[in-house]
């Protein structure tokens, strides 16, 4: 595992520190002077240990920022005290005060305080020329390095921990039987779809659909052909969308498909590919039963009166889903369908342009749809290829 370690210092300092650390097979290693670049660099990609250089203006800054970043926390901040005068200083001062200057170093958010300089000589590290050949290992060095084996195994015990986190997250958002992703999952991608639908100005689509008379496969062939059934039917689904697109298992045979950067009439034409795929092919469950299913298909588009989290959205298309189901199932409604049935011609609609379409007049005409669940009067703009 290759650590990241950003240097909050001048070349002059980077020039100093051991060639342990300044080897780039074992460190990917990167100097920043300016504290907003180096703000901006931790923020766009967090390294694993960052050194400080003491002397260096706005490092105290740094370092106090860095304690106010939780989400940061896990990175070894070291701040090394290369000051001159401290370090002269210090070789007339008592246990008591370097302990003092050890505090007041980790209260402002360092995680270890070297003094970085060479006592007996008084003169700092920085002052020296490392690169000559009587400039050996000494004791600032030594602990630097130790302390960089204490950050490699806080980096190694962090990244197993997000690897560790990502395995359950990826197991609580997924359905174990399908293997798509389930209803909490919807609950937390659809509203981050629709802020990036509106952010980028981009249509957005979405799907329920409902296997018909499932309930009879389960009577009549047992829960085990239900499930196998259940998990077939999502493969089919899964392999006839695009990459972009997410399915859900909603809750039992009830699905729910998320359309990015789709239009009402592409989502159509979407859920009626679905219908066909599905009923044109029997479910092989072994070698001796195959089934015949068909699915009742719900669509409905963004609109901008819908709530951040979609809930509006969902229940437009449930109403759409339920419609299809009264009708004889087998079928997609749409809200092209709803907009069409109710004397709005599609020659007389621009497709490029949103249109407005009063929603008491759809409401009723459309008795799924609960008037209580509307408020005042509003208007729907709705996208009609």
């Amino acid at each position: 595992m290759n650590i990241s370690i950003l240097v909050f210092g001048n070349e002059e300092f980077l020039a100093t520190l051991p060639a342990h650390i300044r080897d780039a097979g074992a460190f990917s290693l990167e100097a920043i002077a300016n504290l907003q670049m180096a703000v901006s660099r931790i923020q766009r990609n967090p390294p694993d240990v960052i050194l400080v250089q003491s002397s260096q203006n706005d490092s105290m800054q740094l370092c106090c920022w860095l304690k106010e970043q939780t989400n940061l926390s896990w990175i070894y901040c070291i701040l090394l005290e290369d000051s001159s005068q401290l370090i002269a200083n210090r070789n007339h001062q008592s246990w008591e005060w370097e302990l003092e200057m050890t505090s007041k170093a980790l209260k402002l958010g360092a995680d270890a305080y070297i003094w970085y300089g060479d006592i007996e000589n008084q003169e700092s590290i920085r002052q020296r020329k490392t690169d000559s050949v009587a400039a050996q290992l000494n004791a600032s060095h030594r602990l630097l390095l130790s302390q960089l084996t204490v950050a490699l195994r806080k980096a190694h015990k962090y990244r197993d921990l997000m690897k560790t986190n990502d395995l359950l997250s990826t197991i609580a958002l997924a359905d174990s039987l399908t293997e798509l992703n389930n209803r909490r999952a919807l609950e937390w991608d659809l509203p981050r779809q629709i802020e990036k639908a509106r952010e980028n100005n981009s249509p957005l689509s979405l799907i329920i659909l409902d296997v018909d008379y499932f309930k009879k496969v389960n009577d009549n062939y047992g829960h085990l052909v239900g499930d196998r059934l259940l998990k077939l039917l999502s493969s089919r689904i899964r392999h006839n969308l695009r990459v972009q697109d997410t399915a859900f298992r909603y809750g039992g045979e009830e699905f729910v498909i998320i359309l990015s950067d789709t239009t009402a009439e592409e989502a159509d034409l979407v859920a009626h590919r679905l219908n066909s795929v599905v009923k044109e092919s029997p479910f092989a469950m072994d070698s001796t039963l195959a089934i015949n299913v068909t699915i009742s298909l719900g669509t409905t588009c963004l609109l901008p009166s819908d709530d951040e989290k979609g809930l509006s959205l969902l229940h437009r298309a449930d109403s759409f889903l339920l419609q299809a189901k009264s009708k004889g199932r087998n079928r997609v409604i749409s809200c092209n369908d709803t907009i069409q049935s109710n004397t709005y011609p599609a020659n007389s609609i621009d497709c490029s342009t949103l249109n407005e379409v009063n929603c008491n007049n759809i409401l009723e005409k459309n008795s799924h749809i609960p008037h209580e669940n509307i408020s005042q009067p509003s208007h729907l703009k709705v996208v009609v290829g």
